[in-house]
């Protein structure tokens, strides 16, 4: 069976820890292990998330007021390579033997997403209004107010096609283990003459890794991350995890737009499209995922085995 394995971003660190260089290090070999027992009985494609890292380096690259910024897809590049060096390392650690590739991936987009119209994605460190607004004349930026300061938002559109979808496929016939589109991939558009160019974008890591596992004709989607499910009533004295849904079912919930709700979407979407199987769910529970024992199973119809 092919299984794509999307790790949240969260995960990379996790929820309250700073992502600095030890912490994801050792965050990667926790979720590599349960990637690994994936492996032992699959073929597989990890994609991952980057939200704090890229965060991190815009940070970084603000620090000198005096030199413009890197633009987001080669910050968001960068995240990538770095990323996925970590886990590329560690599964050929963790799984002796096997073939293991990390490979840059560019996902093209729509110039004319409604997305670009109205950005909504917080990007970057937190401004006073004034300043937000300089930078925003100044840069082209939108900004929006964000908590207790300004900050940069940016279009997510929806991801389109998957560039390197093909060479994914070379390395997954020659028995790798397949690290790519981390972060949702690095947001390009082509132009009249078929070029492709970066855009000022981030892409939702979900989405693109359900387009990447229907792309590839995978046999099923975990979207990984750091709750044990799906939850109804989150946030309540009654909130319950959910063990399995249709896609119907899932796409009425009411669900965080910052949270679950796009995981939701994404495995609603790759099993209504395809009648494969996902599942959301705890990292570490992965392999019970799988197997309908744990998380939340969303298939195209109510799955009999759960």
């Amino acid at each position: 069976m092919l299984v794509v394995v999307a790790l949240g971003g969260n995960a990379l660190p996790r929820r309250g820890e700073a992502p600095e260089a030890g912490t994801p290090l050792t965050n990667v070999r926790h979720a590599v292990a349960a990637i690994a027992e994936v492996a032992s009985g699959h073929r597989v494609v990890v994609t991952h998330g980057n939200g704090p890292q890229i965060g991190l380096l815009a940070l970084q690259s603000e620090a000198n007021r005096d030199l413009r910024a890197y633009p987001l897809d080669i910050l968001g590049a960068e995240t990538e390579g770095m990323i996925g060096y970590m886990i590329e390392q560690e599964l050929g650690n963790t799984v002796p033997g096997r073939r293991v590739a990390s490979i840059l991936t560019q996902v093209v987009v729509d110039v004319m997403d409604p997305a670009f119209r109205a950005p909504t994605k917080p990007i970057g460190p937190v401004y006073r209004e004034a300043e937000a607004r300089r930078l925003a004349a100044e840069r082209g930026w939108h900004v929006a107010a964000a908590g207790d300061g300004w900050r940069r938002v940016v279009a997510s559109p929806t991801p389109r096609a998957i560039v390197e979808l093909a060479a994914i496929r070379i390395l997954l016939d020659a028995g790798a283990l397949v690290v790519c589109a981390g972060g949702g991939g690095i947001p390009v558009v082509v132009d009249s003459h078929g070029a492709r160019h970066g855009v000022e974008a981030v892409i939702d890591k979900d989405r693109s890794s359900a387009l990447l596992a229907r792309g590839l004709g995978a046999d099923a989607l975990l979207l990984l991350t750091d709750v044990p499910a799906v939850m109804r009533h989150w946030g309540t004295p009654d909130a319950h995890p959910i063990p399995s849904a249709t896609a119907d079912d899932l796409r009425s919930l009411q669900l965080d737009p910052g949270s679950m709700g796009p995981k939701a979407s994404a495995a609603a979407w790759f099993a209504a499209t395809t009648g494969g199987f996902a599942g959301i769910g705890a990292i570490d529970d992965a392999s019970e995922i799988i197997h309908g024992r744990a998380g939340t199973v969303v298939e195209a119809v109510v799955p009999e085995h759960v």
